[in-house]
């Protein structure tokens, strides 16, 4: 018998099998009279405020082949593959993570003592219950216990507009496309590789998967940002389905993307070859693409997804692929590109016969192609970094990025995620005093300030959100993204959008949020009759766009009522 703590994400050869186990798992492991592998997990307590889903996931030795090398798992900023301000700034997150919102260096130049307090208030509002479910697992030659820990997040009346991420990782497995991957626009990808994770146990058929995307600033740790739908009896019932949840093309959570070196390869030392462990790791390459990074679409992004499962894990056939905002237009993409029997990635049933790939699609909060009004509000995000001087033409420095403009244009999207409503009712025109304490508002005290001297609630709370996204995003990868969201249209080359989908059969409901001001229920309604055999299920909310993620429960119900109704 032999313990093992796992700090993030590991894969452990026990037995023959691989395990993959996520944050703060302590392994026990032994071997039973009839030579099984018995694998039990309890959870470590860890006192964080972020909304976490941890499990240990069993899956047969068959899965994958030599082009996928394990990451191990790393906290936010210290994974080399992606550019994070507390990482080179010396952000201290254990500070973060208690509520004391001091940052150090240049990051804390940019934020008023007002959005420190307001992060000290926001955390501690937070109160965090644990759920445990114990399951057991049966294959020809291994049995797993599993104990689920779900960690969920319970906001208080006064943190309601708090930020709906949990802790943000580069962990998981990476896939490397084995050749150089040819993108939309003719240009070619060295190296292209994607970080992946994967939760439940993949059955005999290989058909019972689901394909979970993120949204623009994710990554593939869905218990982090997704957990309340997580876990055995949950919407992606881990007791179920094998679920699979991908880092975008592009991004900086571990897969391909401008912080990843020009000439392939990894930039974070922990990485591990489980084919040849014994063959001495290459140095870390410093040369990144930066602003050089090809210009890269979500048909790229989901074209590449579609190789992985197939080549990598061995994915027969996906039950439904999932996604809201971003992650909902990977869906629709999975649904052209997978989801006929005419497409590249179609398959043949027992039968000999074509049948789609993916069998099911269920897109959320997104239209058929992105609007004049999402690329407005696109462009003048990367407009608010351009005009940082830091910026210096598409060249920063990398000891020096712009900061101030990154934290701008995430003020910016974080109030197009929300509403009006939302902000009246949590904000109003509440003001702090100069301390950081409440001050009340304009209507009950004759000492409030005005103008330049007024620190108003919501001024606090998005000086907050904006240098709190400081610690897990860089400025030329969040240009890049916002760029590919933009490429989004179903119809592009395809003779348009009614064209595009009209030999799209497969079922597809389409989910929107009636309070959206970013993509509004117009869109999901004119989606839903584009699919032939689409419907339209309608989510009640004030949050306004980010409704996808907050009413978990209104969603959680639509997808559970959807994947039992459809094969």
């Amino acid at each position: 018998m032999f313990s093992q703590v796992c700090r993030g994400f590991r894969r452990v050869a026990l037995g023959g099998q691989h395990y993959h186990n996520h944050h703060h798992l302590k392994i026990v492991s032994s071997q039973s009279p009839n030579n099984t592998t018995i694998s039990s997990a309890s959870a470590l307590a860890s006192g964080k405020n972020c909304s976490i889903s941890t499990s240990i996931i069993s899956t047969n030795n068959t899965l994958g082949g030599g082009n996928r090398v394990y990451i191990r798992g790393s906290g936010i900023g210290t994974d080399s593959s992606m550019i994070a301000a507390n990482d080179r700034f010396g952000v201290n997150r254990n500070q973060h993570d208690h509520g004391h919102g001091h940052g150090h260096g240049h990051i804390h130049e940019h934020v008023s003592s007002h959005s420190k307090q307001y992060f000290h208030t926001a955390n501690h509002n937070v109160n965090a219950k644990a759920q445990t479910t114990t399951t057991t697992t049966t294959s020809t030659n291994t049995t797993t216990t599993t104990t689920t820990v779900t960690t969920r997040r319970t906001l208080s009346e006064k943190s309601g507009m708090d930020d709906e991420y949990g802790e943000m990782t580069a962990d998981g497995n990476t896939y490397v496309y084995p050749e150089p991957f040819e993108l939309e626009s003719g240009e070619f990808l060295p190296h292209a590789q994607l970080r992946y994770m994967t939760y439940g146990t993949l059955n005999e058929e290989r058909n019972n998967v689901l394909v979970v995307c993120h949204a623009l600033t994710g990554n593939a740790s869905l218990h982090s940002w997704w957990g309340d739908l997580l876990g055995p009896g949950q919407a992606f019932d881990t007791d179920k389905y094998f679920v699979v949840c991908c880092n975008i093309l592009g991004s900086c959570y571990g897969s391909t993307g401008p912080a990843s070196p020009i000439h392939g390869g990894s930039n974070n030392d922990n990485d591990i070859d489980n084919d040849h462990p014994e063959q001495p790791q290459q140095p870390p390459q410093t040369e990144t693409y930066g602003i050089h990074f090809p210009d890269v679409s979500v048909r790229d992004s989901v074209t590449l997804q579609l190789h992985m499962l197939q080549n990598d894990l061995g994915i027969k056939s996906v039950k439904c692929v999932i996604g809201g905002s971003f992650g909902g237009m990977q869906a629709i993409e999975h649904a052209v590109q997978a989801g006929s029997v005419g497409s590249q990635f179609a398959i043949d049933d027992d039968t000999g016969k074509a049948v789609p790939f993916v069998r099911s699609v269920v897109p959320i909060a997104c239209g058929a192609a992105h609007t004049a009004w999402q690329i407005g509000i696109s462009e003048v995000q990367r407009q608010a970094i351009y005009a940082d001087p830091k910026w210096n033409d598409g060249h920063p420095d990398p000891s020096d990025p712009p900061l101030k403009g990154l934290s701008v244009a995430r003020q910016i999207g974080m109030v197009t995620y929300r509403t009006a409503m939302g902000y009246e009712s949590k904000f109003g025109r509440k003001v702090r005093h100069r301390d950081g304490a409440a001050a009340g508002t304009s209507s009950n005290t004759h000492h409030v300030p005005y103008g330049r001297h007024a620190q108003w609630e919501v001024k606090s709370y998005l000086e907050y959100q904006g240098w709190k996204f400081l610690s897990r995003f860089d400025p030329v990868t969040y240009i890049k993204l916002t760029e590919q969201l933009d490429t989004h249209d179903v119809g592009r080359n395809r003779g348009g959008k009614e064209l595009a989908l009209s030999s799209v059969k497969i079922p597809a409901m389409i989910m929107g949020i009636d309070s959206d001001i970013l993509y509004p229920i117009h869109e999901q309604e004119e989606l839903a009759n584009l699919f032939p055999n689409g419907h339209l299920k309608v989510i009640h909310s004030d949050a306004g766009h980010d409704g996808f993620l907050l009413e978990q429960e209104q969603v959680a119900k639509h997808i559970i009522h959807f994947l039992e109704s459809h094969d």
